[in-house]
C-alpha cells in the first residue's frame, strides 16, 4: 500500500514538473505574460464572465515565481500522499473487537489455544495481532501474557504513527517556504526601488505581489495538511483506546480460561 502511494506521489511530481517547465517557458517574457493575463481578465470582465479558476491559479502560480511555488506544491503532493496512505492504513486496522473477543472465547472453549490462534490469524488489524502474540505465550502464565500484550501494543502504536513526523515536517516547511518567498520578494522590491531611484507604487508592486502570493500559498498548504494530520491523530487515539480496552478484556478471558483448566 505504501509503495502504491509513493508511486502516485512520484507520478504527481513528474506531471507537476512538466507543468513547471511549461510555466517557466511562459515566464521567459514576464512583461508579455502579464500583458496576456491582463488581456484575459479584461476579456472576461468585458463579457460579464468570471475568470476560470484554473486560469486564475495558473496566473498566480507564475506571478509567485515557479521556483518557490513549485516547492510549496511538492510539499502538498507528498504530504497528501502520506496522509491518504495513513488514513487507508488506519481504516483497514479497524476491527470489531467485541466480535473478535467473542470468537476468541468461543474458540478457547471449543479447541483451546490453537483454535484461538487460528481465529486471530484470520482477522486483520492490530488488535488481532496483539491477541495472537498473547496466545503464543499462554503456556507461560497470565502475567507473561499481560506483559506481552503491553509490549506488542506499543509496537502497534508505533506502526500506526509511522509517517506522521514527515507530515508534520511538511506542515512546518510549507509556510516557511512562503515566508522565504516573502523576504525575497521584498528584496526584489527594494532592488527595483534602488534601480529606479523612485518609490512609486508601480516599482514596488511586482516584488510585493511575489511576497504575498508565496505567503498565501504556503499557509494554504499548511492548513490543508494540518486538517488531515489532526484527523489521523484522532483516528489513532480512537484505535489506541479500543486496543487498551480490548486487551484488558482479553486478559480477563485468559484468566477465566486458565481457571477452567
Amino acid at each position: 500500500m505504501k509503495k502504491l502511494f509513493m508511486f502516485l506521489a512520484v507520478a504527481g511530481l513528474m506531471t507537476f514538473t512538466a507543468n513547471i517547465a511549461f510555466a517557466q517557458e511562459e515566464g521567459a517574457a514576464p512583461a508579455a505574460q502579464e500583458q496576456e493575463a491582463d488581456e484575459v481578465v479584461d476579456l472576461f470582465a468585458g463579457s460579464g464572465e468570471e475568470v476560470p479558476l484554473h486560469q486564475a491559479l495558473k496566473t498566480k502560480f507564475i506571478e509567485g515565481g515557479a521556483g518557490f511555488m513549485s516547492l510549496i506544491i511538492i510539499c502538498l503532493i507528498i504530504g497528501m500522499a502520506l496522509a491518504i496512505e495513513r488514513i487507508l492504513y488506519l481504516a483497514f486496522s479497524k476491527t470489531n473487537t467485541t466480535k473478535l473477543l467473542e470468537d476468541v472465547e468461543a474458540a478457547l472453549a471449543k479447541g483451546g489455544i490453537e483454535e484461538a490462534k487460528k481465529v486471530c490469524r484470520e482477522t486483520r488489524g492490530p488488535v488481532a495481532s496483539i491477541f495472537y502474540q498473547g496466545l503464543l505465550r499462554a503456556d507461560q502464565g497470565v502475567d507473561v501474557v499481560e506483559k506481552t500484550i503491553v509490549s506488542y501494543g506499543g509496537v502497534q502504536m508505533s506502526l500506526m504513527e509511522n509517517g506522521l513526523s514527515w507530515i508534520g515536517l511538511f506542515i512546518s516547511i510549507a509556510p516557511s517556504l512562503g515566508f522565504l518567498g516573502t523576504v525575497i520578494g521584498m528584496i526584489q522590491a527594494f532592488d527595483a526601488i534602488q534601480a529606479a531611484g523612485d518609490i512609486s507604487p508601480n516599482v514596488v508592486a511586482g516584488g510585493m505581489k511575489v511576497a504575498l502570493i508565496t505567503t498565501v500559498g504556503g499557509l494554504i498548504v499548511a492548513m490543508i495538511l494540518q486538517i488531515f494530520y489532526n484527523y489521523i491523530i484522532a483516528k489513532i487515539d480512537a484505535l489506541s483506546i479500543d486496543m487498551e480496552d480490548s486487551s484488558i478484556r482479553f486478559v480477563d478471558t485468559m484468566v477465566k480460561f486458565n481457571n477452567k483448566k
